[in-house]
């Protein structure tokens, strides 16, 4: 299997993106001649998606490439979807990975199996959530990977079970923070950029945010890519799964967690303690950031050193933003085949 892997790893490679190494420095990358027009996806959809009970919910998630080779669980973000990855993964699939894509509790079909069930967005439960899909589908090690929520998601996982990780690829870092880490004030411009928090800490914002989801969403989508000329079918393919009856319940809690305002589940204090610790990450890692980022992300600079292992930072060239993946798949998949390594 191994020399199977290392094939087509050699094959993509040949037509991948250029990268020049800088040892554990930054790495510039233009993309490839052979990115799809950032205008819209290439590929239409996933296919039919599966749904699994897994801990507290039943989990829809796309799957391609063949079942026996490495996996790599790809992880969207808010308030995207598993479209985010739909370029990405048919060329792991083409690299002999087994791709995982599932969406997060409040996304798309996964559901909560009980009525009872908090409708928690904090950042452990999320890590918790895949940890669960991960053993209900027997999957003992993957490369996690992912942009915003999924990257904050990958992060954790690689922290707390960094015996479950082949590997890490992070858009923008280290995002493991905690609540009293998120009650510390910012300069003024970096506390514009998180307007969106503070309107959602409001009661107008949830209604806002329930009124308007979509409208909303597209906001963002443009606020944070703002050289990406999606076009509406793309972004409609990844709105309908912000149709979600929790999507607005967890989108809340989520930031007014962040900021203290909302409590967590008692079943994931240990786990939050250990995270509000700012754990070093040791498994290899490569984290990356679009060129044109428009969304609040830290300096590359900032958390290089929570990473002890092999690492590596992309800078991702020609008006990349904030939904990475998906503005530069190609940049992106040969980032999960590096970080896997040998």
């Amino acid at each position: 299997m191994k020399q199977i892997i290392d094939e087509h790893r050699r094959q993509f490679l040949g037509i991948a993106t250029g990268a020049v190494a800088v040892g554990l420095g930054v790495i510039d990358l233009a993309r490839a001649e052979t990115e799809p027009p950032r205008s819209s996806a290439s590929n239409a959809s996933f296919g039919a998606i599966k749904q699994i009970d897994a801990g507290v919910l039943n989990v829809g998630y796309a799957e391609v490439g063949p079942s026996n080779g490495p996996v790599a669980i790809l992880l969207h973000g808010w308030p995207y979807d598993i479209h985010a990855f739909v370029d990405v993964a048919p060329i792991l699939a083409k690299a002999g990975y087994r791709v995982i894509v599932p969406y997060l509790r409040g996304y798309g079909t996964t559901h909560f199996l009980s009525s009872e069930t908090p409708r928690n967005g904090e950042p452990a439960a999320m890590a918790v959530d895949i940890i669960a899909l991960m053993d209900k589908l027997d999957i003992k090690k993957a490369v996690v990977a992912g942009f915003d929520w999924g990257a904050r998601t990958a992060d954790v996982i690689a922290a707390l079970w960094p015996d479950r990780c082949r590997a890490l690829v992070s858009v923008s870092g280290y995002l493991i923070s905690s609540q009293a880490a998120g009650s510390a004030p910012l300069p003024p411009q970096a506390e514009l950029q998180w307007w969106y928090q503070f309107y959602f800490a409001t009661e107008r914002g949830r209604a806002g945010y329930e009124k308007y989801t979509h409208d909303f969403a597209k906001l963002i989508w443009k606020l944070a890519s703002p050289q990406w000329k999606f076009d509406d079918a793309t972004f409609n393919r990844s709105a309908a799964a912000l149709d979600n009856k929790d999507h607005v319940a967890i989108t809340i809690h989520n930031y007014r967690w962040r900021l203290g305002l909302a409590q967590g589940e008692a079943k994931y204090e240990h786990l939050e303690k250990k995270l509000a610790a700012a754990p070093v990450i040791d498994v290899p890692t490569i984290t990356m950031e679009g060129d044109a980022n428009g969304a609040p992300h830290p300096d590359p600079s900032a958390y290089a050193k929570r990473f002890s292992g092999r690492y590596e930072f992309r800078l991702i060239t020609g008006g990349i933003g904030h939904n990475l993946p998906q503005e530069a798949p190609q940049a992106f998949a040969k980032a999960v085949i590096d970080a896997d390594g040998a």
